[in-house]
């Protein structure tokens, strides 16, 4: 089960004066299902608008309905395809996003698996959380106690020329338990239950949490 309070430990930070986000990439989907193009750039480096909306998107995964929306599952050991995804998602959470080509593999399985209603966007965030120590009195002290290093991964149909709404399917990874990084488990963002989406989630091994 997911504690709503590390949820909203990080959505807390996912403001423009407290943001530590470092990365966004994404891609954008036509009609069709094509590719229609990708970025990969410095979160830094957007205007302040871009930087809100962006936010939103992100913020949108961890903030969701806890246990219902958004849940956690525990990776399978396994080999192949789907054991070969978390390993994925490791290298580009470890290259902070600046792979082009690992970004193009993840675009591409998302691709396979997902046939939208419409154009969409698969956005991909890249942040560091320097986690505060608590004392005894549960106050936070100054010291950090681990860095939490993570991706949050966004489905998101466009809602005009190249502008994603709000996300459809996303993912947390690795999952925020205990106030730590929790690497044998991965959180799953649905808006709703639909099988078009399901199918997403079978990208990985899992087994609930």
């Amino acid at each position: 089960m997911i504690n709503r309070e590390d949820m909203l430990e990080l959505t807390r930070r996912m403001t423009l004066s407290r943001t530590s986000m470092t990365r966004i990439a994404g891609c954008y989907v036509d009609k069709d299902g094509d590719f229609d193009g990708s970025f990969n750039v410095n979160f830094l480096n957007l205007s302040q608008k871009d930087k809100a909306e962006n936010l939103e998107i992100a913020k949108a995964i961890p903030f969701s309905r806890t246990n219902q929306q958004l849940k956690k599952y525990k990776f399978k050991d396994s080999a192949g395809e789907k054991g070969n995804v978390r390993l994925l998602l490791e290298a580009i959470k470890d290259c902070g996003l600046k792979n082009d080509a690992l970004m193009d593999t993840f675009y591409d399985l998302i691709m396979e698996r997902y046939t939208g209603q419409g154009p969409y966007a698969v956005l991909v965030f890249h942040d560091r959380y320097d986690v505060p120590r608590k004392g005894t009195d549960k106050e936070r002290q100054w010291e950090s106690e681990e860095v939490y290093e993570y991706l949050i991964g966004a489905v998101c149909p466009l809602e005009g020329e190249y502008q994603p709404g709000s996300p459809k399917w996303g993912f947390l990874y690795p999952a925020f338990t205990d106030r730590s990084s929790d690497q044998s488990c991965l959180n799953i963002f649905h808006e709703e239950e639909r099988e078009v989406f399901r199918r997403l989630d079978g990208m990985f091994s899992l087994t609930k949490s």
